[in-house]
């Protein structure tokens, strides 16, 4: 591990340098990428510089247990237990620092909502999900942009498609793409029986223009006019917009601006996001990481995730976490599962280094 840190501080060195170089100042791309390259090293770095003074520690806490009087060996055995103790912690800290970046990290993302099995119960869940992730994302500070929105008959949601804007917004939102279940007394219900429902959350990283080549004869551009609950018209123009990608047969359709130009600009978006998704999980099988898709087929089997209403239960079924305190994580807390998520990852990929 050192032969690595001595070169990624030699790196660290070498662009903080060029930075400093006029040339460097006067090209807007070239410094925007060492900017953002020195913000990765120097975690890293800073680090390793503490582990160095730790280590050193560690010796003069060993040659003063060594030389030191019978009566003074246990309190130098305390403070070379201490120092060695940090040089652990700081390994530790390091190794994950080390671990490959997620290409996604410090990007936007794209979060899809739609009712899935449980007719309208499963409208009704994908609004409660949509709300729960509005508060997280307040919560965290996040920006929140409705991208389409498409109520059901009873005010629940056939589909929402928002993006969200943070630091942090794809580390927070990566694991929570799948099928959601939930298990409940429906308001449609007579008889008090509680019914499972679904709906599905897909979770993408916002693409720019630059990261997905589009070539405009492989698109398949609908208009026509919107509609609203029920399918009756809203509007008196063609102003929705259907693109369909025709190499994937990905199909993205907008409706929610009147303009027939902002409508296909959202849709614009959501297809390179959702193209560049795709691209990035057949890179991933390709290297033997193969996953399953995060929505699979929609059914109650496929599940992430489950929230049981008559025991006030929240059990994330990939790391086996339960809960219970559901009204709090509806209301946005949803810290503690996505910390979970978040370590089982680490956890997992230093596995996977260690192999």
């Amino acid at each position: 591990m050192d032969e690595r840190l001595d070169a990624i501080e030699a790196e660290f060195a070498a662009v903080e340098a060029q930075l400093m170089e006029p040339a460097t100042s006067a090209d807007p791309n070239l410094l925007r990428e060492l900017s953002k390259r020195h913000k990765e090293l120097s975690e890293i770095v800073g680090s390793y510089r503490q582990l160095r003074s730790a280590r050193e520690d560690v010796e003069v806490a060993t040659e003063l247990y060594d030389g030191a009087e019978p009566d003074e060996r246990e309190e130098m055995r305390g403070e070379l237990d201490r120092s060695t103790q940090a040089v652990s912690v700081i390994e530790d800290e390091l190794q994950a620092l080390l671990l490959p970046k997620d290409p996604n990290d410090g990007r936007a993302v794209i979060v899809e909502i739609r009712g899935a099995e449980g007719g309208e119960e499963a409208n009704l869940f994908a609004r409660d999900l949509y709300e729960m992730y509005l508060r997280y994302a307040a919560h965290r500070g996040f920006k929140v942009e409705v991208i389409e929105e498409r109520a059901s008959e009873r005010d629940g949601l056939d589909e929402v498609i928002f993006k969200i804007v943070g630091n942090e917004a794809w580390t927070r939102f990566e694991h929570e793409g799948g099928v959601h279940r939930v298990q409940r007394v429906p308001v449609t219900e007579s008889k008090g029986r509680v019914h499972t429902s679904s709906a599905t959350v897909m979770v993408l990283p916002e693409a720019e223009e630059v990261d997905v080549d589009i070539d405009p004869n492989d698109l398949k551009i609908d208009v026509y006019r919107s509609s609203g609950p029920g399918g009756q018209s809203v509007n008196t123009t063609d102003s929705a917009v259907r693109i369909t990608h025709m190499p994937t047969g990905i199909v993205v359709a907008m409706q929610d601006e009147k303009s027939q130009i902002q409508n296909r600009a959202k849709a614009m978006l959501v297809l390179r996001s959702r193209l560049l998704k795709a691209a990035q999980d057949a890179a991933a099988a390709e290297a033997g990481d193969l996953r399953r898709s995060q929505v699979g087929g929609g059914g109650r089997a496929e599940k992430i995730r489950t929230y049981n209403f008559k025991e006030s239960r929240v059990t994330d079924h990939r790391i086996n976490l339960t809960l219970y305190k559901l009204d709090a994580v509806l209301n946005g807390d949803l810290d503690e599962i996505v910390d979970a998520l978040m370590a089982a990852k680490r956890a997992r990929q230093l596995t996977e280094g260690d192999g």
